[in-house]
């Protein structure tokens, strides 16, 4: 996979990654960063971002991909994709008007992205927000700071979410909905899938919904190269530890209309 390293990128970097951004689309996505990873020595160099979709949807009940929403739905159960995002770099090569587009959040009206019919079909499955054009935001915003085209960036994100969703953390999440879950589960689920110390790595997002606290996702961080088979248990391991911020919160089942 022709996927770059965080040093040997040759494009010029942009902006820093929590770079205030103004559009309610762009808050969105500066909202599921966290507000930056913390890291131990510079070591975590990447951010792969999961949700939660019906939490998600609690809070953003108007996004397009939260107007079909149903219990037969992978999406209800599993975590789905948001992005996997390089630390302190962005927009790559993007011209400034591209750019200025991306911003607005009005992500529909981005350039489609050239991938093979199966990568698509797939990524529409496990990413619901390509509805709303997620998809392009992330390459222009994090893409082009990784990989030579959209196929190779989103093949690995699918491959990574899989190993998520064959995880012990996936087990816990669909096993406990409706219900509260906390850091200490979390953090051990991540560790028996993914090595001791695992958990550490992870952060866990939450929102006040109706006086509940709702997760809705995760961030995870990476360090390594993305080339050949480094598979989400290494890149883990390799990456720097963080605060899990949200102690515990409602795993939301889907709302039904």
């Amino acid at each position: 996979m022709a996927v770059r390293g965080m040093v040997s990128v040759p494009r010029v970097a942009a902006l820093v990654l929590g770079l205030v951004l103004v559009s309610p689309a762009a808050a969105q996505e500066q909202a599921a960063a966290g507000g930056g990873e913390a890291v131990e020595a510079g070591r975590t160099q990447y951010v792969l971002a999961v949700s939660w979709q019906p939490g998600f949807c609690e809070t953003r009940p108007t996004r397009k991909e939260c107007a079909e929403q149903a219990a037969e739905r992978v999406d209800a159960t599993h975590f789905s994709l948001h992005g996997l995002w390089p630390l302190r770099k962005s927009y790559c090569g993007v011209e400034a008007e591209l750019k200025g587009r991306d911003r607005k959040g009005d992500w529909l009206d981005l350039p489609k992205l050239a991938m093979a019919d199966e990568t698509a079909a797939r990524l529409l499955v496990a990413m619901p927000g390509v509805k709303s054009g997620l998809d392009r935001h992330q390459w222009l915003r994090s893409g082009t700071c990784q990989a030579e085209n959209a196929e190779d960036y989103f093949a690995l994100q699918l491959r990574l979410l899989d190993q998520l969703n064959e995880s012990a953390v996936q087990a816990l999440f669909a096993g406990r909905i409706g219900a509260e879950v906390g850091e200490a589960e979390i953090k051990a689920a991540f560790d028996k899938s993914f090595g001791a110390g695992a958990g550490e790595r992870v952060r866990m997002r939450c929102q006040t919904v109706a006086g509940r606290s709702v997760i809705t996702g995760l961030t995870i961080g990476l360090t390594g190269e993305f080339s050949g088979r480094a598979d989400l248990r290494n890149l883990i391991q390799a990456a720097g530890p963080t605060e899990f911020k949200c102690a515990k919160g409602i795993v939301a089942a889907v709302k039904r209309t």
